[in-house]
């Protein structure tokens, strides 16, 4: 069998003559294919010449195939659509074959406890595709097409499924090297010598339940600075460049290496529950089920060794 490529200079042109031949137009292919349209007239011409063949019979009309023009096309179509065809059931059996599974969570929690977690995740789920939807500010709505989300949500929104997660644990922490520098923060002082890394979204509430002294932000001494990425909050704190507010939830990983220390003998437990959640008008799939059991196993075995550390802190409620 003589092979393709000794009778094409290009079997891009073959693709190029089907859609000129589809749409009767080389304009209509050169748009097709994001090329000029003396650029597909060029390479049909060439096709024509390296094949010996005349495929189209050109008029002030328009394009018209020849004999042998419509003979290939015949072939050349036919390919292309069997071709697409087992592509796309390729495709498909893989999708059966390595489940795909989206999850909502915010950034924040994704990159300093999941992500360190994400080789873990893989021996045990060797054979799923994880896709995340990010939220860089407060977590709010679920998407529709989200397997599993952690929110908080009031108790009467009753379109989802629900299953604890961790509890709404806040410690005001820093890096190990920040704490060495500048000392522990005194709650009750005006923060002088402190910076403090805020999330934008975020109110003064929990500044104030963990350190009184900062109640009133435009008489404090120290020095803000905002982002509206938690995500990036952390990693400031991380870098030594000030004191962040840190959920359990989401330092937990940091508190139990080290690279995060409480810079203050303060805590505030809300009360609230972060939950995992699902839309109820979703199909149940036990891959979805499985995942939420490691993540729910994972988040209470980091709670449980957080244990002894927590109980060295003084609740402010």
């Amino acid at each position: 069998m003589v092979r393709i490529s000794r009778l094409l200079s290009s079997s891009r042109k073959l693709l190029i003559f089907d859609a000129a031949a589809r749409a009767g137009s080389f304009s209509a292919a050169a748009r097709e294919f994001n090329l000029t349209q003396p650029s597909v007239s060029r390479g049909i011409a060439e096709l024509e010449a390296s094949l010996g063949i005349i495929l189209f019979e050109r008029s002030p009309g328009g394009l018209t195939l020849t004999d042998d023009g419509r003979e290939l096309h015949a072939v050349v179509g036919d390919s292309l659509d069997r071709i697409e065809n087992k592509v796309l059931d390729l495709q498909e059996r893989n999708k059966v074959m390595r489940p795909s599974v989206t999850l909502s969570f915010s950034s924040s929690f994704v990159l300093h406890w999941m992500v360190p977690k994400l080789q873990d995740f893989q021996k045990a789920f060797p054979k799923v595709d994880l896709r995340f939807d990010l939220v860089a500010g407060l977590l709010r709505g679920v998407p529709d097409n989200t397997d599993l989300a952690t929110r908080i949500l009031p108790v009467e929104d009753t379109r989802f499924l629900r299953w604890d997660f961790a509890p709404e644990i806040i410690v005001p922490v820093c890096s190990p090297a920040y704490l060495e520098k500048f000392g522990p923060l005194d709650p009750a002082s005006d923060g002088t010598g402190h910076t403090f890394l805020h999330l934008t979204d975020h109110d003064q509430q929990h500044w104030r339940a963990l350190c009184g002294g900062l109640a009133n932000r435009n008489a404090m001494k120290g020095v803000w600075l905002e982002f509206s990425d938690y995500a990036v909050v952390l990693q400031a704190a991380l870098a030594g460049e000030g004191i962040a507010l840190g959920w359990i939830s989401v330092i937990a990983r940091h508190l139990l290496k080290g690279t995060l220390v409480p810079v203050a003998d303060r805590m505030t437990r809300t009360g609230k529950v972060h939950q995992l959640v699902r839309l109820k008008s979703q199909s149940p799939r036990p891959i979805v089920d499985d995942i939420r059991n490691w993540l729910v196993h994972e988040m209470s075995t980091d709670i449980a060794e957080l244990s002894g550390f927590l109980s060295e802190l003084s609740p402010d409620r």
